[in-house]
């Protein structure tokens, strides 16, 4: 199992990598959903940290339709991120009528090189998630962040059992929205998931929810 903690500064990144995190997505101002961090911050969280750092790349809060020169400076952020050492980005474009952006999603792909990309909870505001999945396999990321178009991971389970049953091999998907601690194994065993994603909120509630996520029920 894998627990992607989101963070935004160098102290939480250090904190939820002690407290059992495996995996952080990097980004700032996290009350508007999260943009790019600055390059500064990549460094500093990738010199403190010794598991995967994934950098989110958005160049502005709000929706997810770019204009060019918004479009122009997150391809740019993906390839800074990656000069920088960044493990993985995270992003997400959609058009006007709501479907997934794969020309400029492809873009982002081949700007980030050999470096895995989520494609983040965008996905929650297309029309048509089966379809949606396709897509973005088709552009070349390799997992998605999803609560199923639900409020949370758990109330959108079963959306999200069916879209592990549709990616198979060829897509990870990464449940997220509301998991904690006392639902995390109701989410894994009813959507056969095998990442999740919180934010990190403190050491004892990631503590407690990595415990939770790597012993077996019966412990």
């Amino acid at each position: 199992m894998t627990l992607e903690c989101v963070v935004e500064t160098v102290d939480a990144a250090v904190a939820a990598e002690r407290a059992g995190a495996n995996r952080l997505e990097l980004c700032v101002r996290l009350e508007a959903g999260g943009v790019t961090p600055p390059d500064a911050l990549i460094a500093a969280v990738l010199d403190r940290v010794s598991i995967p750092v994934f950098a989110m790349i958005r160049p502005r809060a709000g929706n997810f339709l770019f204009t060019a020169p918004e479009f122009s400076e997150a391809e740019r952020q993906a390839k800074e991120a990656r000069a920088r050492g960044a493990h993985g980005i995270v992003t997400g474009m959609l058009h006007q009528d709501g479907r997934v952006d794969v020309e400029r999603t492809r873009i982002i792909v081949e700007a980030a090189g050999d470096l895995p990309v989520t494609f983040h909870r965008a996905f929650d505001e297309v029309p048509d998630q089966s379809e949606a999945l396709e897509t973005i396999i088709a552009a070349g990321a390799r997992r998605v962040l999803t609560s199923g178009g639900a409020a949370t991971a758990l109330d959108g389970v079963d959306r999200i059992a069916a879209l592990v049953r549709q990616g198979g091999g060829r897509m990870t998907v990464l449940a997220g929205g509301g998991v904690r601690a006392d639902n995390v194994r109701a989410l894994i065993a009813r959507s056969g998931v095998t990442e999740v994603h919180a934010r990190f909120e403190d050491a004892a509630a990631t503590r407690a929810l990595a415990g939770l996520l790597y012993s077996s029920p019966d412990d």
